[in-house]
């Protein structure tokens, strides 16, 4: 139990300091960027339930991967502006990738949308952006799946860095990406 409180802090304070620069160019903790699965085996949709913790990989009706996720340290409810520590909810796409960033590989979410930038301006609000999939801050990757013991991103979707380096491999750019709340 001491350990677990240990990890919550260290995860509470360490993570989101480090977690404000995923797209800026750094070098990978652990290596080059794994290769493209070939295209029968790749994913066509990816779901991802906040409430439950669960993000799939899907290729047509059938899901060929999981994964339990962790996400931004506010994740009830639909990200309206930027340092909201909220995960985006909707329907986005994967837009590009970052085999340098400061997190085990990433993969950008397209929020905003201009649907979101429109909302945000209507309430007087910059929208936030670089929302990503990815693995754990480099240098962090031997927390690996006790990252879940609590929501620590800044509205990102988190992952360990194999789970990463699979999701990697399996989803292409382009593939679209349905995130629910409660609400849908």
């Amino acid at each position: 139990m001491r350990r677990a409180v240990l990890l919550c802090v260290v995860l509470a304070v360490a993570m989101p300091v480090a977690a404000a620069g995923y797209t800026r160019a750094m070098r990978s903790h652990s290596g080059t960027a794994p290769g493209m699965a070939p295209a029968a085996e790749q994913a066509d949709r990816i779901i991802v339930d906040k409430p439950a913790r669960l993000m799939r990989l899907t290729r047509g009706d059938k899901v060929i991967r999981s994964y339990a996720i962790s996400l931004g340290g506010a994740p009830t409810g639909h990200k309206i502006r930027a340092g909201d520590e909220r995960t985006p909810e909707g329907l986005y796409r994967i837009d590009w990738r970052n085999a340098g960033s400061i997190a085990h590989l990433s993969m950008h979410i397209s929020y905003p949308e201009p649907r979101d930038v429109a909302a945000a301006k209507a309430r007087g609000d910059d929208p936030g952006g670089a929302i990503m999939i990815h693995g754990m801050l480099n240098g962090w990757g031997w927390i690996g799946g006790a990252h879940r013991l609590v929501d620590w991103t800044n509205g990102c979707i988190a992952v360990t860095n194999a789970e990463m380096r699979e999701i990697w491999a399996l989803v292409p750019d382009g593939t679209p990406i349905e995130i629910r709340g409660q609400d849908i």
